[in-house]
This record gives structure tokens, C-alpha cells and sequence, in this order.
């Protein structure tokens, strides 16, 4: 019998966490959290430590840590309290861990997991701020720590599900074309840019398919999501931007596409639920059981498809572009885009207001070189001050 796999976990209390948790615990002979990690939210991440006894609990804000620390002790469990992103960092590279779910929301996933690649661990990702942010600098530590990198995005799961075992040497020579990126096109997909300039985040935050956190459902909505993917995609499996298709398919239960020379195009379908990838990953190369119920393609019916509308949702072309830019430019696109979805959850401006606030800073910050994280975190750093400088215009007006 195989020796039983510790995982770390961060980002615990988020959706994919919980879902992670979820598979863990449907296999307790196979798996063990070993340690987990959450923001702020002292309630479900005490829950979970009662759960799963994990060696290490960690937390980025101190006062959370405190209170959890308190929690933990009240209840006699000897689960030990770390905080602050080094300690993030710690749990990610400890030599006991063989797999990391790297399941932080933003920016703040980014130095976590290029600990996890650079100690050499099982890298499951699932934040795809990380490529998008520092791609080239991320997959040259996946390289150099000798890490295993599986994507946790069911579309790029999809999309690694249908690759042939060569890929890695080129999409030319595995006889692919192109990938076809699937979206559900969101909540929004038939509204026209008048209704769209009146959408409220309680409607956007409603996506028809997916149960997913506030930020990355409103990223759904503006199509922003899709963009990232794009630039996931281009790191992940090495595809120039003319490779890669967005298609909008509203059922979302063809999760991905890969269009190869013989005319030939595999797909991976499934019903929307996270824990299929999640399983995917922490199992491969072998399958194991999800919790997730069979596909009922009677019950489906049909299936379409459509092109997507970049002048309706704009956010899709200014993600290509940033892509075609280069250097620091994704960054910038992404650091201002969680400015303006925090902006939009607030209610402080408006759902057309998101691109607009984003193609403004990357017009003002412009794009240099990356050749260490300091120049991403530089980036990031001054988007997101050009990006709260327009906001503070914005309100002020």
C-alpha cells in the first residue's frame, strides 16, 4: 500500500479548498491535510482543524491568528498556529509535504506557490493570478525545482486531460492547432450594453452554472476570467495567443477542447463541479472517486456553442492584448482588475466601469521587462495605485 500523501492547502476556506477537503476526506486512507491556511476567517478554518487535525494552521492576519490560536487550544487540539505569508511559505516547501493545493484568491497566492515549485512539491494550481502575474518566472521554478505542475481550472484540466503525453515538447510536433478554451459566457451573455451598464453585483454575483467565491464569479461575469485562462494557457501548455480560441458554451459541460492536425478535436465533459479536477490532480495518474454525480448527457439534450463579443465584454480583449504586450503588462491588467471588482462589490462604480478602470491603468502604467519577482511586485504595486487614483476620481465626481 502506498504511503499516505500530506497536503497543504491554501486557501481552505475558499470554495476550491472546501471542495479539496471534500475529496481529501473521501479518501482518509490516501491522503492527509496537513496543513491549512486561510486570510481571516478564524470560524470555518477552526471547523476544519476539528475536522482534519492538520500539523499546521496558518493565517495571514495576526488577530485572526490570535483568536484561532485561542479557539484551538479551547478546544484541546495541538494543531500548531503559524502567520503571515512566510509561514504560508513554510508549509509549502516543508520537506514532509508531497502535494500543494495552491487555492489563494489574488495576488497573494503568488509567493506561496513559487515556494511549492521551487521546493520541488506536487504543484495543484488553482490560482491563476500566479501564471498570470509571473508566468515565465513560475515555470522556470517548476523547471529548476523539479515540481509537478497540474491545473486545477476545469478548463485547463480539460485541456491537460486531452493532451497527448508529448505535449511539453511543443504543440507542433504533438499535431495540435489550437485549444479551444470553453466560458459559459456568465450571467449576462444575451444582455446588451445598455443592460449591462445597469447590472447590480447581487445579479452578477447569480452565475447560472458555477458555485464559485465573489471574486472569480464576477470575473465570470465580465468574460475577465476567460482572459486570465488565456494567459494560464499560454504558460501552462507553452501556446502562442493565435492557438488559443475562447468559445462560449452556456451548459458548461464540455470543459474544454484540443483541436489537433487530423481534424480530430477531443473534449473532456462533466457536470460544473470543482471536485473533478481537484480529484484529477490530487489521484493522477490514476482516477479516483470525486463525490461528484455521472454526466447525464440525455438530461443535457443539447449542446451550443457561439463566438464571444469583445465589444459587449471588453475585459477579453484587453487580456490578449496584455498578452501580446508582454513583460509586466499582465500584472498591471491583473492588479487592476481586483481593484475594480472590489470597486464593483462595493458599489462604488459600475460593471462597465471594470474595463475602463483596468484599460485606463494599463495605458498609464505601461509595460516593462520582468526578469525577478521584484519587477512583478513593482507592477502590481503601481497598478494598483494608478487603478485606486482612478477610482478616488471616480467616487469623487
Amino acid at each position: 500500500m502506498s504511503k499516505v500523501q500530506n497536503i497543504t492547502v491554501l486557501g481552505a476556506t475558499g470554495t476550491i479548498g472546501a471542495n479539496t477537503l471534500d475529496v481529501i476526506a473521501r479518501h482518509p486512507g490516501r491522503f492527509r491535510a496537513y496543513a491549512l491556511t486561510a486570510h481571516s476567517k478564524v470560524e470555518p478554518l477552526l471547523r476544519q482543524c476539528q475536522q482534519f487535525h492538520p500539523r499546521y494552521a496558518v493565517m495571514l492576519d495576526p488577530d485572526a491568528a490570535e483568536r484561532l490560536e485561542h479557539g484551538l487550544r479551547s478546544l484541546e487540539l495541538d494543531t500548531e498556529v503559524l502567520c503571515g505569508i512566510e509561514a504560508m511559505e513554510f508549509v509549502s516547501s516543508l520537506e514532509e509535504v508531497d502535494a500543494v493545493m495552491a487555492a489563494i484568491v489574488g495576488a497573494a497566492g503568488l509567493k506561496p506557490a513559487l515556494a511549492a515549485a521551487n521546493a520541488g512539491k506536487k504543484v495543484l494550481l488553482a490560482n491563476k493570478e500566479t501564471l498570470v502575474m509571473s508566468g515565465a518566472l513560475f515555470m522556470q521554478a517548476v523547471r529548476q525545482g523539479g515540481a509537478t505542475l497540474l491545473p486545477i481550472d476545469s478548463e485547463h484540466n480539460a485541456i491537460f486531460q486531452c493532451m497527448p503525453p508529448n505535449f511539453s515538447q511543443g504543440l507542433g510536433p504533438a499535431g495540435i492547432t489550437k485549444i479551444l478554451l470553453t466560458a459559459s459566457g456568465g450571467p449576462f451573455r444575451k444582455f446588451t450594453l445598455d443592460q449591462l451598464a445597469h447590472v447590480t453585483p447581487a445579479q452578477a454575483l447569480n452565475h447560472p452554472n458555477w458555485v464559485m467565491g465573489p471574486k472569480i464569479t464576477i470575473d465570470s461575469a465580465t468574460l475577465m476570467n476567460k482572459g486570465l485562462e488565456v494567459i494560464e494557457a499560454h504558460w501552462l501548455f507553452d501556446a502562442a495567443p493565435d492557438q488559443i480560441e475562447v468559445v462560449i458554451h452556456p451548459q458548461s459541460v464540455i470543459h474544454s477542447m484540443v483541436q489537433y492536425n487530423d481534424g480530430s478535436v477531443l473534449a473532456e465533459l462533466g457536470n460544473p463541479d470543482m471536485r473533478t479536477p481537484i480529484a484529477h490532480a490530487l489521484g493522477c495518474p490514476e482516477r479516483i472517486e470525486s463525490g461528484v454525480a455521472p454526466l447525464d448527457i440525455f438530461a443535457i439534450g443539447q449542446l451550443n456553442f457561439e463566438r464571444p463579443d469583445t465589444g459587449r465584454f471588453p475585459c477579453l480583449r484587453l487580456a490578449f492584448e496584455a498578452l501580446d504586450e508582454g513583460g509586466t503588462a499582465p500584472a498591471v491588467l491583473n492588479a487592476a482588475n481586483e481593484i475594480a471588482v472590489q470597486a464593483f462589490l462595493a458599489g462604488n462604480i459600475t460593471f462597465m466601469d471594470i474595463p475602463r478602470m483596468i484599460e485606463t491603468t494599463l495605458s498609464e502604467v505601461g509595460t516593462a521587462a520582468v526578469s525577478g519577482l521584484d519587477d512583478v511586485v513593482n507592477a502590481d504595486a503601481q497598478a494598483r495605485a494608478v487603478a485606486s487614483d482612478w477610482l478616488e476620481r471616480k467616487v469623487t465626481c
